[in-house]
């Protein structure tokens, strides 16, 4: 089966600063991908690229076998983002927000109804929705955010940090709804400094510093190959 995402020889720079040395991977149908390092490694830039808010340097990118760059409005239908620092409009209710952002993907009044009594689903907020987004906890805005990544049933979520800063009950639940959600046909890329979290959803790894990725492989794999009992014992020794 043809690969969801196919990246090779990918290159940014700012200015005079390397930040991505030709990196090459793939995400393959119905898996989680995960990008870790360093902070300043070079992961958000490659999200943001994938997620087509940043131009790509040199490389080439290939989604469900068409061009990048040629097609960007194609891969805009077919992906979500959701970046560690999003946030929602705190003065709608939540049920609104879903709506509003519904509205931006939906072609039919049908669809746009499918689009959030799915979001409504994965939220599992209930009556909280009627509030709005500003009385929400962190973890109640995440899940929000989350359901709003995928109520249209992506074919690639690229999440940056999906549970930076909840606590072990909501970052569980962020987990298992990603899990699902693969399990429906999404694929997934994804960052993250949560080991725990890496070694639970990633199918596939690679660690990236400083703009080129040092090793890749399953979780299995990485640990073996690095003498390691952890993911975080992987982490460590590849930057050594």
């Amino acid at each position: 089966m043809d690969n969801v995402l196919t990246v090779k020889g990918l290159k940014k720079t700012y200015g005079k600063q390397m930040a991505l040395a030709g990196i090459d991977f793939e995400v393959r149908p119905g898996e989680v991908f995960a990008l870790i390092g360093p902070n300043g490694a070079g992961k958000t830039t490659t999200l943001r690229i994938i997620a087509t808010l940043l131009t790509p340097g040199d490389g080439t990118i290939s989604f469900l076998n068409h061009d990048f760059r040629k097609e960007p409005d194609l891969v805009r239908e077919k992906i979500s983002y959701l970046p560690e620092e999003a946030g929602a409009y705190k003065n709608m209710k939540g049920l609104d927000y879903l709506h509003f952002m519904a509205n931006f993907y939906a072609r039919t009044p049908e669809e746009e109804k499918a689009f959030v009594d799915r979001a409504v689903e994965i939220t599992e907020l209930g009556d909280r929705l009627k509030t709005k987004v500003g009385t929400y906890s962190k973890g109640m805005t995440r899940k929000i955010l989350l359901a709003r990544a995928l109520m249209t049933k992506p074919v690639l979520a690229i999440l940056d940090e999906p549970t930076s800063g909840l606590d072990v009950l909501n970052a569980l639940e962020v987990r298992e709804i990603v899990r699902r959600y693969v399990k429906e046909g999404t694929s997934v890329l994804l960052s993250s400094h949560n080991m725990l979290e890496i070694e639970f959803l990633s199918d596939r790894v690679a660690l990236i510093d400083k703009g080129r990725i040092l090793d890749s492989g399953t979780p299995a794999e990485l640990k073996e190959r690095h003498q390691a009992k952890n993911m975080e014992e992987v982490f460590r020794s590849s930057l050594r």
